[in-house]
């Protein structure tokens, strides 16, 4: 089972993601990225490889299509959370996404994923 991602490991990994585009989800414990791509074609080839990392890892993002546009949310749902495969998933995505555009006007800023979140323990 994945573990839920330390302070020290968010405060080195998250921000740096945070400048590539990736954002924060309101309520949750999960990064959010949306890609524009030139055509379907190249958001489904995207997709493809993404699919293929995916299996290697057995980790599964939240995703959804419309034509050239990929919505992709990252947790883990065994650890309710951020784990390391989501950090690992979205370095994987951002190098397969090329000269994809990032939509940034989504989400929360990242830097709120840097702050324990309370779990009731």
């Amino acid at each position: 089972m994945a573990e839920l991602l330390g302070l020290a490991a968010r405060n080195a990994e998250v921000p740096g993601l945070g400048a590539t585009g990736w954002g924060a989800v309101k309520n949750r414990d999960a990064l959010r990225k949306i890609w524009k791509f030139r055509s379907f074609s190249e958001a489904w080839g995207f997709m493809s490889r993404v699919a293929l990392a995916c299996e290697k890892l057995n980790h599964h993002p939240e995703w959804s299509n419309v034509y050239n546009v990929v919505d992709v949310t990252l947790t883990t749902h065994d650890c309710d959370g951020l784990s390391a495969l989501d950090i690992e998933l979205a370095k994987k995505m951002d190098g397969f996404a090329g000269a994809a555009t990032v939509v940034r006007d989504h989400s929360e800023p990242v830097d709120c994923l840097c702050k324990e979140q309370a779990r009731g323990k």
